[in-house]
């Protein structure tokens, strides 16, 4: 009669493996979890948040398995806190203050920073070549990781707990937020004057990229009335337009913020 007993081994070892794999995973994700202050009933969720498109695209994977759809549910998470928390403690401000107040504190930069504050780009999976440019720690994709972490939340846990991330991250950071003059909104600056003399809103064009695609850099222009009024740059779209807002209230000594 043969034995059983190698079968029983190499089953063995072949569980031994599975559940090392699973459980440095596990750990891995509690740490994570730790950091965000949420611990997950669908880690899945949590994983998919840290996909960035470049590994999707690496490891030959849909493009819904990144964490973009995340994302855009998560952006809708944010404005709906945002905006709900500022018109509750802000009785006396108007709707042109508001929106101001929330274009700083939702933008690229201060979303960037709260994701490094929590360690999120450590955990992100980019891309060999993305890595190598230094994605980790780049604006756009840490604002975007963070949106979409706000996104898993919410669908594994609702509303509320989404919202509790959010206060205890984001919101508890308002006021230093909004007295960094590097986070200057001058995009709103410039719309505000642009507005209130008539002429509407400024229009921001793309002149070129340089670069490839993990280091690209942007280069925007602003017409006001259909004339120039500035050029700015920089690694995202948002920046660059920023950048020239800058220039353009500069140029015609127009105070910024």
């Amino acid at each position: 009669m043969t034995s059983v007993l190698p079968i029983f081994q190499r089953l063995a070892s072949r569980l031994s493996r599975l559940v090392g794999r699973k459980g440095g995973g596990e750990h891995r994700l509690a740490a994570l979890e730790k950091a965000i202050g949420h611990v997950f009933t669908n880690t899945e969720l949590l994983e998919r948040a840290m996909a960035h498109r470049s590994w999707v695209n690496s490891e030959a994977l849909s493009p819904i398995d990144s964490n973009e759809r995340l994302e855009f549910l998560g952006d809708a998470v944010l404005d709906m806190v945002v905006t709900d928390f500022l018109y509750a403690t802000r009785p006396n401000e108007d709707e042109g203050k508001l929106s101001k107040i929330k274009g700083l504190v939702v933008s690229a930069k201060v979303l960037a920073e709260v994701a490094r504050s929590i360690g999120i780009g450590e955990h992100l999976k980019v891309s060999r070549s993305e890595e190598r440019g230094g994605g980790r720690d780049r604006e756009s994709i840490l604002a975007d990781a963070f949106e979409s972490v706000i996104g898993a939340i919410y669908l594994d846990a609702g509303y509320h707990p989404a919202r509790s991330f959010l206060m205890r991250t984001l919101v508890c950071e308002f006021d230093r937020f909004m007295g960094d003059q590097e986070l200057a909104n001058y995009k709103s600056a410039l719309l505000e004057h642009s507005q209130s003399k008539g002429w509407g809103a400024p229009h921001y064009e793309v002149e070129r990229t340089e670069g490839p695609e993990h280091g690209k850099r942007y280069h925007v222009l602003v017409r006001v009335r259909g004339e120039l009024w500035g050029r700015g740059s920089g690694p995202t779209k948002k920046d660059a337009e920023q950048s020239a807002a800058r220039e353009a209230l500069e140029s015609r000594g127009i105070p910024t913020p």
